[in-house]
Order: structure tokens, then sequence, then C-alpha cells
């Protein structure tokens, strides 16, 4: 980091620090200022103070239902001791619904609560004695008809040794005792606030090399290799910097939980990352698809989401493209900055073709109707493969097909990436939302200098049969399709909170029905050991007609049953090169690997 831009934002911070008290309570700011306190972490309690200048008469705070995943979580669920005051006195508050509450007052009125939280992140947050991790809209309220106010945040009594990070939130100069740190965190709105993770604790931090502006890299726990997090990280911003013309963000973060329990998934925000993963060997992919999300879906932003509905579900028919096209390009960003072989990418894509065409809902929910059903993938029921398809995989498969086929109605002077590019330039850089899929029918159109309506009807909106062959034709390549046999239960099972696997459903003809298996059974061994933890990957390794021996628990009995497992046939996909492919098509797939 250049050290005349560090010194400065250091020399704002202290003066904000010192001016803290002032900047809360001063009217004619009309700033909301949250104050948080990390006191005694290892009680799990979030102590939350919301000051309001310039209340008349009343004033409505709310928390959010939802963030961080499409589903209604009720973090008020998480609240307790909610009290109100002005001055020294306290002031009545009155709860309306589940999440929202009123108090009657006039002038700065101060809301005062705690909020529980030991879920590690990246799509929840966390305080314990280790660290703290906070999604600010998990653990603030705010005022509805004030959301675009200035706030800022105080975070206080942090341990001596702990730090804070988070995007365009550089900590102020620590501040108070010899046991405690206080840091100022500051936004535009409480949106920019809501979408801005904040890490705290001990960690390892440092900026990529060679980028700029500055992309920071945060990282909690251990067993990493920053030699490796550090140059593939390098290569995967700066391709997608490159690609869509340079950065929407003034700082980036990455911010990393590494290790057992460190949740799994990404999470993306505005300027920043938050990414939960079990080891630095899974890293690469979910980097790509996080970073890209800069643009696509952050800035590139279906109207439908826009603005943030706290409230309540908030329908899209648009997750196809925001987040399985983002996909596409983790695959493509992982393909042209030679972190994947071309034989690596081929693999990735005849696996999403794979997940795709083994899912009987493929035949019927399209990749807009799995869009809008997100808000149902909290309930086991929805995620079976007779019931729902992933508009990650869906849209995944999509970008790819849709980008072959600009290329040849273009004779490859076109692409995918122009259609990103343009709706950068069209709709982010302009600081509007594009009409869900209709606007990107029509920027394909645009870039093309043809009609799309027939794919995007056919494949988009609708579930028709996907034109794999003739597309990947295009670029020389083939699908092959073999049918393999494997072993198979003969049951499908849930796992209880406790970690056993239960019973969900018996198929009527199996051996393990016969064996006398029934749906609430909990298994208590597995051939006489722990249960796998992962059935499906044990399965992997058995074959057709092996026996299991299992102990169950049924109605406060144990019954020992043995069945013999049964065999089930599949289709495998495989991603190929046509031999003898024309030039043409060649020069197609070289460009089209490059991304040129």
């Amino acid at each position: 980091m250049n050290r005349n831009y560090a010194a400065a934002r250091l020399a704002r911070h202290i003066y904000l620090a010192l001016f803290l008290p002032f900047l809360l309570v001063t009217p004619s700011r009309a700033t909301i200022g949250y104050q948080v306190s990390l006191a005694h972490p290892e009680q799990h309690l979030f102590h939350v103070s919301v000051t309001i200048p310039d209340v008349h008469a009343s004033v409505t705070v709310q928390m959010p239902a939802w963030n961080a995943l499409y589903q209604i979580r009720d973090f008020s669920d998480h609240v307790q001791q909610v009290q109100a005051f002005v001055g020294a006195a306290r002031v009545p508050i009155e709860k309306i619904d589940k999440q929202t509450w009123r108090v009657q007052a006039d002038g700065t009125v101060v809301v005062r609560y705690a909020t529980f939280w030991d879920d590690p992140g990246p799509f929840a947050s966390q305080l314990n004695a280790d660290h703290a991790f906070i999604n600010p809209a998990m653990i603030l309220m705010y005022v509805p008809e004030r959301r675009s106010e200035d706030v800022q945040l105080f975070l206080s009594e942090l341990l001596i040794d702990w730090n804070v990070a988070g995007a365009d939130f550089a900590a102020a100069v620590g501040v108070g005792g010899s046991t405690a740190r206080t840091f100022l965190l500051r936004a535009s709105n409480f949106d920019a606030l809501a979408d801005a993770p904040i890490e705290a604790g001990k960690f390892q931090q440092f900026d990529l090399p060679g980028i700029s502006p500055p992309v920071s890299v945060v990282v909690h726990g251990d067993g990493w290799n920053k030699k490796h997090l550090e140059e593939d990280l390098t290569k995967i911003c700066k391709y997608e910097l490159k690609l869509m013309g340079g950065a929407p963000y003034q700082h980036y973060t990455f911010i990393f939980h590494i290790g057992r329990g460190a949740g799994g998934g990404g999470m993306e925000h505005a300027n920043s990352t938050a990414i939960g993963i079990s080891s630095d060997e899974s890293l690469d992919n979910v980097s790509a698809h996080e970073f890209f999300h800069l643009w696509n879906v952050k800035r590139i932003r279906p109207a439908s989401l826009d603005p943030v509905d706290y409230t309540q579900e908030q329908y899209t028919r648009a997750l196809w493209f925001a987040e399985g096209v983002t996909s596409t390009y983790g695959s493509y960003t992982l393909l042209r900055s030679k972190l994947w072989t071309k034989q690596q990418f081929y693999e990735d894509l005849a696996r999403q073709i794979s997940e795709l065409e083994s899912r009987p809902a493929n035949r019927w929910q399209s990749a807009e109707q799995s869009s809008i059903d997100a808000w149902l993938e909290k309930y086991p029921l929805y995620n079976r493969p007779e019931n729902s398809v992933s508009y990650y995989t869906k849209g995944q498969v999509l970008g790819v097909l849709l980008d072959l086929q600009i290329r040849a109605r273009t004779d490859g002077a076109k692409s995918l990436d122009d259609v990103l590019r343009l709706l950068n330039e069209d709709f982010a850089k302009q600081g509007k939302p594009y009409r869900d899929s209709l606007d990107v029918r029509l920027t394909a159109e645009k870039v093309a200098g043809g009609s799309f309506e027939d794919f995007f009807q056919k494949y988009v909106a609708n579930a028709g049969p996907l034109p794999y062959q003739e597309t990947l034709a295009i670029a020389g390549l083939e699908l092959r399709v073999t049918e393999r046999s494997h072993a198979t239960l003969g049951f499908a099972a849930d796992r209880s909170p406790e970690g056993n696997p239960v019973v969900r459903t018996v198929d009527a003809d199996s051996s393990a029905a016969a064996a006398g298996l029934r749906p609430g059974d909990v298994v208590a061994l597995w051939n006489k050991q722990e249960p796998p933890r992962r059935l499906e990957r044990w399965l992997r390794d058995q074959k057709p007609g092996g026996t299991v021996h299992l102990s169950l628990r049924r109605d406060e009995k144990q019954i020992e049953i043995d069945f013999r497992l049964a065999e089930a046939k599949e289709l495998f996909y495989q991603v190929a090169e046509i031999a003898h492919t024309p030039e043409e098509a060649k020069r197609l797939r070289e460009s089209w690997l490059r991304g040129e």
C-alpha cells in the first residue's frame, strides 16, 4: 500500500476516533450511530446500542428477517433485553411484530439490546473467545424510513490483542484502557453497512502484490499456505479485473476462515467476500466465483433484488444468471489464468452436465423457476433430485452454451465476455438494475446482432432439453455418454442433530425393505462402527451385492438387520474434443478457451 495513502487514512481515522462521541449525537448530521460491545466474548453476546437523532413523536426499528442466504431466518430470534432511552431516562418500547419495535419519544433515542451468536461464517455471525465475525444485518436494527442516512459503527471493548478488518472500513487507532480496544467503522447508509462483513480477532493480513486499487487478504485459522494463497488469488484478481476493464472498488478484502468448523462456501459483498473452507485446497474455485460477484449481482444487479427488502422473501427469476453465470466465469477464470488445465475445465463442465441430467426435475424445472424457488432450499424435501435443480448448475451450463452460440454467430468476434462488459456499462455504471432475464437477452442480441428469443424461451424460461451436442460442436467438442452401474442403498436418510442417519424413505422393492427397514429408524451403528458421515461417498467404494449390517433404534428398542446393496445404473458424461475437427472450429475453440 502507498505510504502516503496509508498515513492519510490513519490520520483520518485518528480524527474520527477522537471526535466520535460528538459525531454520534450531533443532530445536524442526522447520522445514526451504532455501538457494539465485544466485552466477554466467551458469552457469545453482542451488546448493541442504536443512537437515533431527530426523533419526532415516535420511531420504529426493525431486525432484518433475512440476509446472506435466500432464507427467512428471523434474526430477531437471537435478540434479548430490548430497552429504549432518551438521555438517562428509560422510555417505553413496544414490540409490534416478530421483527419490529416502536418507541414513543422525542429527541435522540437510544435503543439497547443484546443478541446471541456463535455460528461460523460466512452465512452467520459469531462471537467467542477466539474471534468475532459479524454480518451486520444479523445483529443491527435499522430505522426503515431512514435507511439512506449516514451510519457509523463504534466497535468497542475488544481484547487488547484483537484487531479489526472489513471492506471499506479501516479501523481507527485503538483507544481506551489496557485490556480493551475501540474501533470506528463508517458507511454511507445502512445497506452499505449491512453488506460489509467484519472480522475481529487475531488474524493474518496482507495485500496482494501488483494490484491497484488494493486487495487485502485476511485469514483466521491455520493449515494454509501463504505463498499458494497469494499467488492464486493474484492470478484470479488480475484476470477478472482485466476482463471487466478495471476495478469497481476502492479497496477489496478477502476474509477467509480456514480449518475445521470454519463453515462452508462463500458469500459475496459489494467490496469484500467472506469464505469458509476446511483447507486451502478448495480455495481457488470459490474465490474466483466470489470475486466475479464484484460485477455480476453486486453491481450488474437484477431489478427484482433492488432495493433489498429485509422483511420478507424477495423473488427473482435471475439467479441462473447472477449465480450460475458467475460460476461460468469462475471456471473460465481458473482456466484462463492457468490455474486449471484444459482437461480440468472439460471435466468440470462434464460434472455440471452430469449433475443436471441426473436430476429428474431437470425435465420440468426451468432456470427461471429454479431461481424463484431459491427460498425453498432450506427444506430437505425440495432439494431431492426429483424436486429441484440448482440455478448454479443450470446457469453455469447455460452460460457456456450461450457463449459458444454468440461466438458462432459472430465468427468469433464477440462472446459472453462482451455481454457482461456491456451490462456493466449500460446498467452497473449507470446505477440502474436490469430487468431480470429480459435485459440479459436484449444485451446478448445487441452483442450478437440477432435474436436469442428462441434460446431464452426454450432453455431459460422453460425446461427444454439443452442443446449440448450441436452447441459444443461449434468448438469441435462432443458430449460422450456412457452407462455405469453402481451400488445403491435402497433407502434415503437425513442426519439427526446428534449426527446419526435417520431413515426418510425406503424403496418398496429393495433388500432393505425386505429386511424390515422403516422410515424413522435411527442408524446407531453401521457395520458395527460409527455411521459414515457421507453415505454417498461411502457408496462410491462399494459394489452391488455387498452386505450391510445396521444397528437401529426404533421406539426405544435396538434392532439388528442385514441387507444387500442393490444395483443402479446412471449415465456418465464426458466433454471431449472431436477428432478431425475443421480448422474453423479449432480456432474458435482455442479463442474460447483463452478468452479471446
